[in-house]
């Protein structure tokens, strides 16, 4: 009996030592190895925003943020678009390291703002709409509107009635801008638009712009007189200062060899002309780290009483 009991205690403890045995083995068959793919750590979850703020001279901005990833600031002296971050961190929007950002001078970046005039004229160079300060209309998620109506100011310079909307919104995939003027008045009146955008590049020299160039007609305005000439070229490429005006042209690609990435600059309703714009040499300016590449309506806008103009800007970028 007693050696009976004794081959009976052995038995259970194999048995248990062989049952501790299979579970240690099991958690093991589980457990990530240091050759297997552990299982990925949740992402901080981001959330669209579209705030108020006040930078370092003062001035306000509205800060938007996607879910993506993607950020702009758009000021609200001038209704300026300072920058566009995307989903994947490239910056595409420029600002002059000589610009003053504490609203004594328009701001010398971004996508600033020409109206009621674009260039030289009866008015002041380039109208008013970039030296005066636009209002929130609206926030949304990752979007706002501002805008902009008659003061004093403008009264003085151009007396006529009009509201001008300047709509931002961010996505996954792109930065969409919608322009809106109104003739809020009885009487026509006639006016030029831009969005004279500066666009950050790696160096100006890695920089192309493709498009419908190849037989376009374009105004040379380093020309005196500025005179029409016809674009040979497929892609452009700046290496003197540039100031050229391409009617019917709205279709730009911008290409940095030095980004690795391409900015499609999608163009619809009123935008119907392109301005290529660079001081090429100058080094108090930056030319090498930005170009111009405006969205414009070149030729005067005739707006009847009660009307509505609308254009849209889209900028997109993507790979080479």
């Amino acid at each position: 009996p007693t050696s009976l009991l004794a081959s009976s205690s052995s038995i259970t403890m194999r048995g248990t030592i062989i049952a501790l045995a299979l579970l240690v083995g099991s958690a093991a068959a589980f457990a990530p190895s240091r050759t297997s793919r552990a299982m990925p750590k949740s992402r901080t979850m981001r959330m669209a925003t579209s705030t108020v703020e006040k930078d370092a001279g003062g001035l306000e901005y509205v800060s938007l943020s996607h879910e993506s990833g993607a950020t702009s600031k758009v000021f609200l002296f001038g209704g300026d678009l300072t920058s566009y971050v995307d989903a994947d961190g490239t910056e595409w929007v420029a600002v002059r390291p000589d610009a003053k950002m504490d609203g004594s001078k328009p701001i010398s970046g971004g996508l600033s703002h020409c109206f009621p005039q674009f260039g030289p004229g009866e008015i002041q160079q380039h109208g008013f709409a970039r030296n005066v300060d636009w209002s929130v209309e609206e926030l949304g998620e990752a979007s706002c509107t501002l805008s902009m109506k008659p003061s004093e100011y403008s009264k003085d310079i151009w007396d006529k009635d009009f509201e001008c909307l300047f709509s931002v919104s961010l996505t996954g995939e792109s930065c969409d801008t919608k322009m809106v003027v109104k003739n809020t008045g009885k009487d026509d009146w006639d006016f030029q638009a831009a969005l004279h955008s500066y666009f950050d590049i790696s160096s100006i020299s890695k920089t192309s712009i493709g498009g419908s160039f190849k037989g376009a007609t374009f105004l040379n305005k380093m020309l005196d007189p500025p005179a029409d000439e016809t674009e040979k070229r497929d892609e452009v490429t700046i290496s003197e200062e540039y100031d050229r005006v391409y009617k019917g042209l709205n279709d730009p690609v911008l290409k940095d060899s030095g980004k690795g990435k391409a900015l499609k600059i999608v163009n619809s309703g009123g935008w119907k002309d392109t301005v290529l714009w660079n001081p090429y040499g100058d080094e108090g300016m930056g030319f090498d780290n930005f170009v111009c590449v405006e969205s414009a309506a070149f030729e005067p806008v005739s707006l009847k009483g009660g009307a509505t103009w609308e254009a849209e800007l889209k900028l997109v970028p993507t790979g080479l």
